[in-house]
């Protein structure tokens, strides 16, 4: 196997299909990236057994065809230090590549291609075509809620449900949940959840590069696959039960907050300052057309901070982890939040004042 490439032909997917691969690998061959020429075209393929992710790349010129494995860091290192638009050469000799360009040249260690593992085939239940844009903004404002190594395995993922009239994403860490609905029109009966694992989301958002052009979502029984551009991406599926989400959204909030939300979002972060760094709580004081936040800590410090607020209605005490008020605050993008809150006990409902496609529940702290 022998290719010619351009140093930036190379180095967009080698970037993207590097960043699925782990460091600290029990296979060897997982830290590898899977280098295979057919004719003109160059595919790069990296895995960690969990997820996989394909990219294509055009060569300078017809290669000779045949399929090799070479260190994925060590390779990406080398092309981001080379000179802008090298044409850099990869030539096989027996256990090793030579990789040329100038005067320079490097000698990579390889493994057999034959040893570099296979995602199973994919036989799609559902199959979504969307511009990319509308996937990422369902991602972007649901992920933060995933749980991280949570033991409750299945909230370290998002909850994907396609019904006949929309997609939905659900998150949560069991203090906190985001969920945001994209209007689809499919043809399907029933509806399919599927909970996609932490990595496979994040690895999705970085591939939608461009708003405009189109993904081809689909899901499998125990996979996802995502085809985007020169990239194909696949996913292992979390298996387990994600709870209903339904049922945590509360309804019987009475007491109806409206606040701008960049004002309502520099005052949670000023009184975050003096939080308690571990519980990072605040406590929130709602009276007539005010609201008062609060924050104290260990050291006896504390700082206070009134806005005014579009609201009537009885006085109402409540403590939140300020962190989780920031986190609705940052992806929301609308110019007022309306906030519902019930008693002191009951979880708050924060959604866009308009007609939004996000809602947002964050449970209360005792303080």
């Amino acid at each position: 196997m022998n290719f010619t490439i351009t140093r930036e032909a190379l180095l967009k997917p080698l970037q993207l299909v590097a960043g699925v691969v782990e460091r600290r690998q029990t296979l060897p061959v997982l830290s590898n990236v899977l280098l295979q020429v057919n004719g003109d075209q160059l595919s790069l393929t990296g895995t960690d057994l969990e997820v996989e992710l394909v990219g294509h790349a055009t060569l300078l010129e017809p290669g000779v065809n045949g399929e090799i494995t070479v260190p994925a860091k060590k390779l990406m290192d080398i092309c981001k230090s080379l000179p802008e638009q090298s044409a850099i050469r990869f030539t096989q000799e027996e256990h090793r590549v030579i990789v040329q360009t100038g005067r320079s040249r490097f000698t990579l260690s390889s493994l057999p291609a034959n040893e570099f593992p296979n995602v199973d085939h994919v036989e799609a239940n559902v199959t979504l075509n969307l511009q990319q844009g509308q996937l990422r903004r369902v991602i972007d404002r649901t992920a933060f809620a995933m749980a991280q190594q949570d033991v409750r395995y299945y909230l370290n993922g998002m909850l994907l449900e396609v019904k006949a009239e929309s997609l939905r994403a659900v998150a949560t860490d069991g203090h906190r949940l985001a969920t945001c609905a994209l209007a689809v029109n499919l043809e399907v009966e029933g509806k399919t959840q599927v909970i996609v694992p932490r990595k496979a989301v994040l690895e999705i958002s970085k591939l939608m590069m461009d708003p405009q052009a189109q993904v081809e979502l689909s899901l499998a029984n125990n996979h996802i696959r995502v085809n985007v551009g020169e990239f194909t991406f696949t996913s292992k599926l979390v298996d387990g039960k994600f709870p209903d989400y339904e049922r945590v959204i509360p309804r019987n909030g009475n007491k109806v907050v409206i606040a701008e939300r960049n004002a309502l979002r520099q005052v949670f972060a000023r009184t975050a300052i003096l939080s308690n760094e571990k519980y990072r709580g605040v406590r929130l004081i709602l009276e007539d057309n005010n609201l008062q936040v609060i924050a104290n800590n260990p050291e006896q410090e504390q700082a206070e901070e009134a806005l005014g607020v579009d609201y009537t209605g009885d006085s109402l005490e409540v403590g939140f982890n300020v962190s989780y008020l920031q986190d609705v605050m940052s992806v929301l993008d609308s110019d007022d939040v309306k906030i519902t809150l019930a008693d002191p006990n009951s979880s708050a409902l924060i959604e866009e004042a308009g007609s939004g496609d996000a809602l947002y529940v964050v449970m209360p702290m005792r303080l």
